[in-house]
C-alpha cells in the first residue's frame, strides 16, 4: 500500500485546486521546523511537500489517482498521454524548504500569518502571482504614518485642514518576450513626475528611474505596482505608478499558460505516413517529435518540461505542444489521383 497524499494533507480526493493549496499552506505552517520542534516534524514537513509536489501537478495528480504511489513511481502511463505501463517514473527529489519558499512568494509566512506588518495587508499578495505588488510600502508622504491624511497650511497664523485623496493609480503596458519570461529579467523604466519643493507649495520636475523585476514565468496581465510614485502637488497623495506586463508577439510561439504552442507545417505525405518534426524551443534548442499516426485534424503533441517556469514554482516548467498543419498540394497529376484513388479507401 503506497502513500495517501490525500491523507497526508487532511482532503479528501474529491479536494480542488484551492483545497489543495489550502491544505499544504495549513500543514505547512503547522510542521515547518522553524515552528514546530517536536520529533518527526522535519519528516513530516518533507512528506507534506511531496503530496502538495505530486497533487498541484495536473499530470502526476492524474496518474496516481489511477494507478496510486506504485503507479506514479514507475508503473503510470506517460506524461504524454500514452496509455502503456512504465513509461512515466516520478521521484521526489525536491527540497520541501525551496517548495515552501516558493508557495508563499519569498515571503516570511509567518509574519504574515502571526502579525504582518502594515496593518495585515500583505495577504492581499496571495493570489496566482505572489510578487504581484511589490515597491515602497511603509509610511506615507514625507516619512509620515500611512494614516496621515491632511495638509498643514494656511495665512496670516491660522491654520487650515485640507483632506487629501490620492489619484488614480497610472498604469503603463510593459511588453516582454517570452524569452525575457523564461529566464526572468529586470526591465528599467523611466517616469517623470511632478514633485513638491521644500517650501510645500512650488513644484519641480524630476525623472526617477523605476527598476521593474520581472519573474520567471509572470503571467500576461500581471500588475507590479510602485506606491506614491506619480505627481505630488500640495493637495493631493501622489498617485501610484503600475507596470502591466504584455506579451510580446513571437514569430515561432503562442503562450497558453505556461505552456508553448508551435505550429509544424508538415506535408500530407507526412501526415499519412509519418514524420519527425524538429520543433525548436525557447533557448535555441531543438527537440524531435516523431509521429507514427496519421496527423488527425487538430492533433497535437506534447513535450514535457520545454514550456514556460510556473510562477509559483518556476524550478517547474510547462509544456511545448506541437500543434500540427497540413500543407495539401495545389495540384495532382492524373497518374497520381488514378494511384491515391486505388489506394485510399472510400470511407
Amino acid at each position: 500500500m503506497g502513500k495517501d497524499y490525500y491523507d497526508i494533507l487532511g482532503i479528501s480526493k474529491a479536494a480542488s485546486e484551492e483545497d489543495i493549496k489550502k491544505a499544504y499552506r495549513k500543514q505547512a505552517l503547522k510542521y515547518h521546523p522553524d515552528k514546530n520542534k517536536s520529533p518527526g516534524a522535519e519528516e513530516k514537513f518533507k512528506e507534506i511537500a511531496e503530496a502538495y509536489d505530486v497533487l498541484s501537478d495536473p499530470n502526476k495528480k492524474d496518474i496516481y489517482d489511477r494507478y496510486g504511489e506504485e503507479g506514479l513511481k514507475g508503473g503510470g502511463p506517460s506524461a504524454g498521454g500514452g496509455d502503456g505501463p512504465g513509461a512515466f517514473s516520478y521521484t521526489f527529489q525536491g527540497d520541501p524548504h525551496a517548495i515552501f519558499a516558493e508557495f508563499f512568494g519569498g515571503r516570511n509566512p509567518f509574519e504574515q500569518f502571526f502579525g504582518a506588518r502594515n496593518g495585515g495587508k500583505e495577504e492581499d499578495m496571495d493570489t496566482d502571482d505572489p510578487f504581484a505588488r511589490f515597491g515602497m510600502g511603509g509610511s506615507g508622504m514625507g516619512g509620515f504614518p500611512r494614516s496621515f491624511s491632511s495638509g498643514m497650511g494656511g495665512m496670516g497664523g491660522h491654520s487650515s485642514v485640507v483632506k487629501k485623496q490620492q489619484d488614480p493609480p497610472v498604469v503603463h503596458n510593459l511588453r516582454v518576450t517570452l524569452e525575457e519570461v523564461l529566464s526572468g529579467c529586470t526591465k528599467k523604466m523611466k517616469i517623470s513626475r511632478k514633485r513638491l519643493n521644500p517650501d510645500g507649495r512650488t513644484l519641480r520636475t524630476e525623472d526617477k528611474i523605476l527598476e521593474v523585476q520581472i519573474k520567471k514565468g509572470w503571467k500576461e496581465g500581471t500588475k507590479i505596482t510602485f506606491p506614491k510614485e506619480g505627481d505630488e502637488t500640495p493637495r493631493n497623495i501622489p498617485a501610484d505608478v503600475v507596470f502591466v506586463l504584455k506579451d510580446k508577439p513571437h514569430p515561432l510561439f503562442k503562450r497558453d499558460g505556461s505552456d508553448i504552442v508551435y505550429t509544424a507545417k508538415i506535408s500530407l505525405r507526412d501526415a499519412l505516413c509519418g514524420c519527425t518534426v524538429n520543433a525548436p524551443t525557447l533557448d535555441n534548442r531543438t527537440v524531435n517529435v516523431p509521429t507514427t499516426d496519421i496527423v488527425q485534424p487538430g492533433m497535437r503533441r506534447r513535450v514535457s518540461g520545454e514550456g514556460l517556469p510556473y510562477p509559483k514554482r518556476p524550478g517547474r516548467r510547462g509544456d511545448l505542444i506541437v500543434e500540427y498543419e497540413v500543407k495539401f498540394p495545389d495540384r495532382l497529376s492524373q497518374s497520381a489521383r488514378d494511384t491515391i484513388a486505388q489506394v485510399l479507401p472510400r470511407s
